[in-house]
């Protein structure tokens, strides 16, 4: 079974610098996709980076030139680097493996989510 977890939220003022981390623990062989998500309260949960295996990575246009992804492929671990952080970046943060390659049954796990971790932007 594979799990991850997320770690590094909590309050920054605006303007400020977090980073985030998401390890992916289990039975894993590979991982294709790791992806970080965010939910604001009241909102749908909208996609925020994603970082593939082969190094592709891919940004919403509300956090490019502020966000930036990375991942330790022998780790199982990504991160989320945030700069100048604004007030509409506070959301539930989750972190999110795709397709991933397991040394036991059942073979892949496609979609592993995160509990999630709280970033909130305030003065």
């Amino acid at each position: 079974q594979v799990q991850v977890v997320e770690s590094g939220g909590g309050l920054v003022q605006p303007g400020g610098s977090l980073t985030l981390s998401c390890e992916a623990s289990g039975t894993i062989y590979s991982i294709e996709t790791m992806a970080w998500y965010r939910q604001a309260p009241g909102n749908q949960r909208e996609l925020v980076a994603t970082a593939t295996s082969g190094g592709r990575l891919n940004y919403a246009d509300s956090v490019k030139g502020r966000f930036a992804i990375s991942r330790d492929i022998a780790k199982n671990t990504v991160y989320l680097q945030m700069h100048s952080l604004k007030p509409e970046d506070t959301a539930v943060y989750y972190c999110n493996a795709q397709r991933v390659l397991t040394t036991s049954t059942p073979e892949y796990e496609y979609d592993v989510w995160g509990q999630g971790t709280q970033v909130t932007v305030s003065s």
